[in-house]
């Protein structure tokens, strides 16, 4: 069991999604939006359009809408009619040997952190080092690259390096859910369909203006129009 509307919201937030994006990729409302981030199925016209909201906006997201229409279905007793009242299926007790895996798995835990807490003691005390010495951080380089994860139907995307003229390092088209990774930190993008594409760049996304066969200059700080 998962929280259906939690792990939706915290999708939406890792990607830097905000619900007018949403709203105008998934054509869903913003209010039936927020309901379903909420777990307020009561507030969507019937249960065909949560079942139907929940696969677009999970399958939007990169999520496996049907996972969560299963768990919807799991939740809720189905009355007959689709329109019929939602009533909450009551979570079954938890049995003992579930509650003993717990156990185990908090215990196991625990030992790991006395473990290793005892190291850092141990290093910090044989290890030759100052008391008070400062703790010299190791740099970590991350590889930057530009990552294309399609959408529903996906779109035609061509990406090159620098400009219009650079060399071409993408013809394709991203179906849903596909993802494309180009290395680099500066591109020339040309995408027929923005909103189904979503576009990150050196892990950080990347809003791109909602207008067809849209062509960009993309870096790490910045988005721009471009010609070509």
């Amino acid at each position: 069991m998962f929280e259906i509307g939690n792990s939706l919201r915290e999708a939406r937030m890792r990607q830097g999604l905000d619900y007018p994006q949403v709203e105008l990729a998934t054509k869903i409302r913003v209010k039936y939006i927020r309901a379903l981030e909420e777990d307020q199925f009561a507030v969507l016209p019937a249960q065909t359009y949560v079942k139907g909201f929940l696969r677009t906006y999970a399958d939007f997201l990169g999520l496996d809408g049907q996972l969560y229409v299963d768990e919807y279905n799991s939740r809720f007793i189905v009355e007959g009619i689709e329109d019929a009242p939602l009533r909450r299926v009551q979570p079954r007790a938890r049995t003992r040997r579930q509650r003993g895996i717990e156990r185990k798995v908090v215990l196991l835990a625990l030992v790991g952190i006395v473990a290793l807490t005892a190291l850092v003691i141990a290093a910090w005390k044989f290890g030759g080092s100052s008391p008070n010495a400062a703790p010299q951080l190791v740099p970590v380089s991350v590889p930057s690259e530009l990552q294309l994860t399609g959408v529903g139907k996906g779109s035609y995307v061509e990406v090159r390096r620098d400009s219009a003229t650079g060399i071409v390092l993408l013809q394709a088209t991203v179906p849903g859910r596909k993802v494309e990774r180009v290395a680099g930190s500066r591109f020339w993008l040309y995408v027929k369909h923005p909103a189904s594409l979503r576009v990150r760049l050196a892990g950080k996304p990347v809003s791109l203006p909602a207008r067809r066969n849209l062509k960009v200059v993309i870096t790490p700080s910045l988005t721009a129009l471009a010609g070509g």
